[in-house]
């Protein structure tokens, strides 16, 4: 118990501390115009408050994954609550903000188009692919789960569960963003956290305490924590999907000093929730073997409800199937509402006005078209696949905001060591995993060395590039 307190802690001083650092390395001026007013349209572009852009960009970011992931990572032991402390601190949180600051200082730019700004064209064309990928996943996969369960609620069979949800996620994606995700996600977003913190307090009442750190692999199946646990735990600790989600709110900062509220401070929020339902999954079953016979009986969902009910009673069950159906539908819509940018983003590049409000929805149909054909596959393998995939963008989002701050002349190293980090996950995890080419776990771990040395070796040649074009413009002013 000791360790979940002091982990909760850790987070908070993270907020109050090392985001102080990021801001000040980052270089805020409230005097510059956000997008938000100069590209003023009443759709994507308009001011909201600071409180309201932090609970909807925790509800964009959240959704299940801090719940599931953090319940799935449980299985590991209490290392779990190591990772989502500094992955979110040092990692996540950095990798959202700069995400977002960096949209907002390019008039609420997309994540491809940041990363082809600073990483150059080649780069932004692989990522453009990859991201829509990875919204399309998310999209189809946060939406197979609630439909299933809908479909066990109600007498709504789940082809027709999910053509409600589909109605819904389109009209999410194509009304302006303070119609629809304005009003309600607020609300949502403080069920999230009403529903994390009645979880917690529920905890300190258990018969079983919450475990204290250990570095034992409590794993069942003893499968390794390193890179395994930093894929399963992904939302509450570091998620690519975020920086694909920061632009929304970007685009309707009204200020700059905002940004550590809004993202640095939502990423924290989502390191709580998922310390707060990790220690859960550890407590409530007695132990890793317990949590796995529950989760192979009823699966992420199935824990949560019972969890839930039972700490919470009926109200516990009411939030658990809100939070099953609601939360996940909330990130699959934001997915596609990204996704209808990045396309017109596309189009733009290729000369095509999109400026239309029809142009968008039309826009809008192949992603919705693609993303329902997906969903009629099974809901883990296409999970299997988000996870590799959003780690890669979040590495590659790490090195963007790398190659921003040293062209800047800037601390570099608050997002260099975290990217060097991540691209050893990255590396070794798509050799190993199951998914991937399921090669042993030495030869994966040395593959995986191979490829950060590379990028690193690239880094160190961007550094020396960006450090003499620096020295020279430094001489031709002295002269």
């Amino acid at each position: 118990m000791v360790t979940f307190v002091a982990a909760i802690f850790l987070l908070i001083l993270g907020y109050f501390v090392y985001a102080k650092v990021v801001e000040k390395i980052f270089g805020i001026n409230d005097e510059n115009v956000t997008p938000a007013y100069s590209k003023a349209d009443g759709f994507d572009y308009t001011p909201m408050s600071w409180w309201k852009g932090t609970l909807i960009q925790l509800l964009n970011i959240a959704g299940l994954g801090p719940i599931f992931g953090a319940i799935m990572g449980a299985l590991y032991g209490p290392v779990a609550f190591v990772w989502i402390v500094i992955g979110c601190i040092f990692a996540g949180a950095v990798h959202d903000y700069f995400s977002g600051m960096l949209s907002l200082r390019h008039n609420g730019e997309q994540y491809p188009s940041l990363v082809g700004r600073y990483l150059g064209k080649s780069v932004k064309i692989v990522i453009n692919v990859l991201s829509l990928v990875l919204m399309i996943l998310v999209a189809a996969a946060f939406t197979a789960g609630p439909a299933q369960l809908i479909a066990q609620l109600t007498p709504l069979n789940y082809t027709a569960a999910i053509l409600v949800v589909f109605i819904y996620f389109i009209l999410a994606a194509v009304l302006p963003v303070n119609k629809v995700i304005g009003r309600i996600y607020p609300i949502f977003g403080a069920v999230l956290l009403f529903m994390a913190v009645s979880i917690a307090v529920g905890l300190f009442f258990m018969d079983n305490p919450i475990p204290n750190l250990t570095f034992e692999n409590l794993h069942p199946k003893e499968l390794p924590i390193w890179p395994l646990l930093m894929v399963t735990i992904s939302c509450g600790a570091i998620s690519g999907f975020h920086s694909t989600q920061s632009p929304i709110i970007a685009r309707t900062m009204k200020k700059e000093s905002d940004g550590r509220k809004i993202f640095y401070g939502a990423m924290i929020l989502e390191g709580v929730i998922a310390l707060i339902w990790a220690a859960a999954g550890m407590t409530f079953f007695g132990g890793t073997d317990g949590l796995a016979s529950a989760l192979a009986e009823g699966g992420p969902a199935g824990v949560v409800n019972e969890i839930s009910t039972s700490l919470l009673g009926k109200i516990g069950g009411i939030l658990a199937i809100l939070g099953v159906i609601v939360l996940p539908v909330t990130t699959g819509d934001t997915a596609l509402r990204s996704s209808r940018m990045m396309v017109a983003d596309l189009a733009k590049q290729f000369g095509m006005n999109v400026d239309s409000y029809k142009k968008t929805i039309l826009l809008t149909l192949p992603v919705v078209v693609v993303t329902f054909a997906l969903t009629q596959m099974d809901y883990s393998f296409l999970w299997r696949y988000v996870g590799w995939t959003n780690q890669v963008v979040a590495t590659v989002m790490l090195w963007t905001g790398a190659v921003y701050l040293l062209q800047n002349g800037k601390q570099h190293w608050i997002c260099s060591v975290p990217a060097i980090f991540m691209t050893s996950v990255v590396g070794t995890y798509i050799f190993y995993a199951p998914e991937g080419f399921q090669i042993a776990f030495g030869t994966s771990t040395l593959y995986g060395i191979v490829i950060t040395l590379a990028v690193i070796t690239w880094f160190m040649l961007q550094a020396r590039k960006y450090k003499n074009a620096n020295y020279t413009q430094l001489e031709k002013a002295v002269s």
